[in-house]
């Protein structure tokens, strides 16, 4: 039996991916190990996005390779973003890999290891089209759409992702049962643009009737929505999240500068007032909605004003969080032409001071929350057993803090496992980004059956449903 390890890099798209390979490679008889040293194959799915990704991914190839020496290793395999956009370049510096596969070309790795008399051709079991291979299975990842239509001037993603093409509705609603079948507690819907959802399809599904499909067709408790431009926001996006307890009052938008001036040179279709607009009425038509953005800093041509334009706009605005990047040219795109005139150490120093200044507005919203009650979400137990590590409804996986839940000695007890909703009252806000709280009560446990709909045929590698290189391709 093949024995593989597979390494994911970059975003929770590529973590899609990779789940989609392990499926397709469990199905033909290999077996995933954790340790790369017992691995025959190694694949690694790359990260082009930016240049320190693709270091780490280009560390992460050539880490692969050394096991073809010192282990047990026959083939190492180079998948994804990266090769997609510098697959020649690659191929030229790193003769040790033995194959080279690009975003559009994802379809070839079982046929590779075929070729290779690696694996067999046969299908001798039928996964899910996606299996997971971390610790606790309640958080899972629903990629709605591939691609990216967008011109943004600092952007690289169409050139690794190719054109926005939305998947199809009922295919979207069969894995989200799956993953439910799985264990999912929180399904967070991510693509390149989530509001651009449907309108290649044309088949009168957008990003709200999927929205409705999902609350419709699965028991999944909450389900969020991550990365949508705020064009596509509309009242009736708005609407279906504030009508549906399960959909969770939060938004990921990004506004990537406040400065007019900025923002036309990145090729951005927002401006300061339409943002402003926008961001009133989102939180007019949904109440306690949780917005977060990301903003570029040192992009070409920004100068001191610009950046002071951004803090007072960002203080204006009032994010709840805010991730600062610093910009760096990436070959293709518009603004690699531009001069790169702003200093590392520049753009080092304004991200500090975003950073800085966001902390105290999140700190400040979030006294909004003191004294109420709120449903969590449990991830893991805390490193003291009256603490469970746990999430609001306004904190997204990895990104937005934790909630500190003090459980009291008459509850200690009680066994509580990663995807458990319970009730908490909210004390204080801890290090500006995080919550302590105190355990009100156990709501439910992921012990719980999900009541998946017996109507639906879920999908599986060799039904002919979908595939790691049909999806989205």
């Amino acid at each position: 039996m093949l024995k593989f390890g597979l390494v994911t890099l970059g975003c929770d798209k590529n973590t899609v991916d990779s789940e989609r390979y392990l499926a397709d490679l469990v199905a033909h008889g290999a077996e995933a190990v954790q340790d790369l040293r017992d691995a025959d194959v190694v694949v690694v799915n790359t990260c082009g996005f930016i240049d320190a990704a693709k270091a780490e991914s280009i560390e992460a190839i050539v880490d692969a390779a050394r096991l073809k020496d010192e282990g047990r290793c026959k083939a190492v395999f180079a998948i994804g973003c990266m090769v997609e956009r510098h697959k020649d370049e690659l191929l030229e510096a790193l003769p040790e890999v033995d194959v080279f596969l690009g975003n559009s070309e994802t379809d070839r790795l079982v046929p590779e290891l075929v070729e290779r008399g690696l694996i067999g051709g046969s299908l001798v079991e039928h996964p899910g089209v996606r299996l997971f291979s971390g610790d606790a299975a309640h958080v899972r990842y629903l990629k709605i759409s591939e691609g990216c239509d967008h011109g943004c001037a600092f952007c690289a993603i169409p050139l690794m992702r190719g054109k926005h093409r939305s998947f199809a509705l009922d295919e979207l609603v069969r894995e989200a049962q799956l993953l439910e079948v799985q264990g999912a507690r929180e399904i967070n819907l991510v693509a390149q643009d989530l509001a651009h959802y449907g309108r290649d399809r044309r088949d009168g599904h957008g990003l709200p009737e999927l929205l409705e499909a999902l609350v419709r067709e699965t028991s999944i408790p909450w389900i969020r929505n991550m990365y949508l431009y705020s064009t596509g926001i509309t009242p009736r996006l708005l609407e279906v999240i504030a009508a549906h307890p399960r959909i969770v009052r939060y938004l990921d938008t990004p506004m990537q500068h406040g400065s007019d001036a900025v923002l036309t040179r990145m090729r951005r279709p927002e401006r300061q007032k339409t943002i402003r607009e926008r961001l009133a009425r989102y939180r007019d038509i949904v109440p306690d909605l949780a917005v977060r953005t990301s903003v570029i800093v040192g992009f070409p041509g920004e100068t001191e004003d610009d950046f002071n334009i951004l803090c007072d706009f960002l203080e204006e605005m009032q994010f709840d969080r805010v991730g600062v990047f610093t910009y760096s040219p990436q070959e293709g795109t518009r603004a690699h032409a531009m001069e790169d005139d702003v200093a590392d150490s520049i753009k080092q120093e304004r991200k500090e001071r975003i950073e800085e200044l966001q902390r105290a507005i999140t700190a400040e919203r979030y006294e909004r929350f003191l004294g109420r009650e709120a449903r969590v979400l449990v991830e893991r137990r805390g490193d003291y057993p009256d603490v469970w590590m746990a999430r609001a409804p306004w904190q997204a996986d990895d990104i937005d803090g934790l909630v500190h839940v003090d459980v009291p000695e008459s509850m200690r007890k009680v066994l509580v496992s990663p995807g458990a909703f319970v009730d908490v009252t909210i004390d204080h806000v801890v290090d500006d980004y995080d919550f302590a709280a105190t355990l009100q009560r156990v709501v439910d446990t992921p012990a719980v059956a999900a009541s998946v709909k017996p109507s639906r045929q879920l999908p599986l590698v060799g039904l002919g449903v979908s595939s790691a290189g049909s999806f989205g391709r």
